[in-house]
């Protein structure tokens, strides 16, 4: 059975696809800590983020640095942290979170209700 990332990445579902190549898929999360935390998943459905073979969690890596750059360019912050949880959805995938403190990655505080148009604006932001 298809994940929901797998989905998402079909089209199937929508999201706010930040950017996308061959392998690999970014699209902003809708239960977000932070303006501008993207999801960084392969396209290729691996349940665990180490799983995946070397060469391609390196691309992975590689791609979610493009991300992250763009991220880093249009919303201020500090850093981008980086996170892997993978409990949730059982297709392996990074959090690419705008942070200024450590408490900004801590996945227990609530999330953020933005509206789609906060979003599309956030995504027009970072998109490539």
């Amino acid at each position: 059975m298809a994940t929901i990332f797998s989905k998402i990445i079909r089209g199937e579902i929508p999201s706010y696809k930040v950017a996308e190549d061959e392998h690999y898929f970014a699209f902003l999360d809708i239960n977000p800590l932070t303006e501008g935390h993207t999801l960084v998943v392969p396209k290729r459905e691996v349940d665990y983020l180490f799983d995946l073979p070397a060469e391609e969690l390196a691309g992975l890596m590689v791609f979610a640095q493009r991300v992250a750059e763009r991220i880093r360019a249009a919303i201020p912050c500090k850093r981008i942290g980086v996170a892997v949880i993978g409990l949730d959805v059982p297709h392996a995938h990074l959090h690419l979170v705008p942070i200024n403190e450590g408490g900004d990655l801590d996945f227990s505080r609530p999330k953020l209700k933005l509206t789609p148009e906060e979003f599309r604006a956030i995504q027009a932001k970072i998109q490539f």
